[in-house]
């Protein structure tokens, strides 16, 4: 009888968790096309400037399930860093943290706009200098496969938003 009691016992406990589970499984990120809005921008990549010069390589990858997208980050002289990359499905915006080695975060958040392109708006901080400023980047998929990845940072003396960094993703390997 003890037995008995045990298994009902514990299959009352399970209970729960097993909805949960299921519930995680069916709202997974891979069934919902938000998600993948983004994904213009995965792969190995090849960065130049505007003049065409070699100036780093990236290497953009989908993990946690379709839910996180991670960039890695190596210029040519070595200096590195990270972002973090997912779709809030609460607020309905993507959102990107940044951090380099120089001590430099970026953290904005937004969306594809009217053209298709992933433009997020936030704050740029720079850790050593303890300033910041308000930051934008937009990311625009060209017709020949390529990525434009154009970033700007707010100027509080002209008012203007300045070219911080224009650069041209070159696939290096196909996904």
């Amino acid at each position: 009888m003890n037995v008995v009691k045990a298994i009902l016992f514990t299959c009352l406990v399970m209970m729960p968790y097993q909805s949960l589970a299921q519930n995680l499984v069916q709202n997974s990120c891979l069934d919902d096309p938000r998600f993948n809005q983004f994904d213009f921008w995965l792969g190995a990549w090849r960065v130049t400037d505007v003049n065409g010069v070699h100036v780093g390589d990236n290497r953009i990858e989908k993990t946690e399930a379709g839910c996180l997208i991670t960039e890695n980050w190596i210029n040519v002289q070595g200096q590195t860093g990270f972002s973090m990359n997912y779709f809030n499905p609460m607020t309905e915006q993507w959102r990107q943290i940044w951090v380099s080695a120089p001590g430099v975060e970026i953290d904005y958040v937004g969306g594809l706009n009217e053209s298709g392109a992933m433009q997020l708006e936030g704050t740029i901080t720079y850790f050593g200098a303890g300033t910041s400023a308000p930051f934008r980047g937009t990311w625009t998929q060209n017709d020949n496969g390529t990525v434009r990845q154009l970033f700007e940072q707010f100027d509080d003396n002209s008012g203007e938003w300045q070219v911080w960094f224009d650069g041209l993703y070159t696939r290096v390997s196909p996904e």
